[in-house]
């Protein structure tokens, strides 16, 4: 352990998995063994049914982002056994985790159904495929994504339910209505300092939901 300082408060720094174990202890068993190397009857059915994941990835320098994937229920496509294919779907065009994929091919899912508690975790190598038969099979109102993100399955387990039961993420208890929340676009205008009016740049975000989803 190492003492730093954050917010003016002394903490004490792990910097090895000795000293967390110490804290932890070992994993059970059958945590240890739950984790497999290809995909089985019930990881095809979680994935099959799941409208969201959410993409990890890194950039060469270890610099880490997260970020979202969502359509209807199957868009994540089970070629087989150890091979999933996720259509990109039109976005800012920042590109983040593609560029980063391109430099560093380490890649980490995790799909969630809504209603249920347990999620589903993936870990692989992902290629970044820009033509293929396999991409037009994914179109949507005639629309065939750019790329498509080719993941080679290495680990995949289902995580327990107690994060998604704390959180109570399906239920109404922390549910917001939009009134609640700035708009995005009052959002951006403060943080970039936007001349644009909040209206006009909500009109243009809000088309776009509408417009510019395929």
């Amino acid at each position: 352990m190492k003492t730093a300082t954050s917010c003016g408060l002394e903490v004490e720094i792990a910097e090895s998995e000795d000293e967390l174990r110490a804290l932890y202890g070992a994993p059970s068993d059958l945590a240890a063994r739950k984790s497999l190397t290809q995909l089985d009857s019930h990881c095809r059915t979680f994935i099959e049914r799941s409208p969201f994941l959410c993409l990890s990835t890194a950039a060469a320098d270890g610099t880490a982002d997260v970020s979202p994937r969502g359509d209807a229920p199957g868009f994540v496509r089970v070629l087989d056994d150890r091979t999933l294919l996720i259509p990109d779907r039109l976005g800012n065009n920042r590109i983040d985790s593609l560029r980063n994929l391109v430099q560093n091919p380490n890649v980490g899912l995790l799909f969630l159904i809504p209603g249920i508690d347990e999620t589903l975790r993936i870990n692989g190598i992902g290629r970044v495929v820009v033509r293929s038969q396999l991409l037009d099979r994914c179109a949507v109102n005639g629309k065939v994504p750019k790329t498509g993100l080719l993941v080679e399955v290495r680990e995949a387990f289902l995580q327990c339910a107690k994060a998604l039961i704390r959180s109570r993420l399906w239920s109404d208890n922390y549910r917001l209505t939009r009134d609640q929340m700035p708009t995005l676009g009052k959002i951006l205008v403060d943080q970039i300092g936007l001349a644009t009016p909040v209206d006009e740049l909500q009109a243009m975000i809000d088309k776009a939901y509408c417009e510019k989803l395929y």
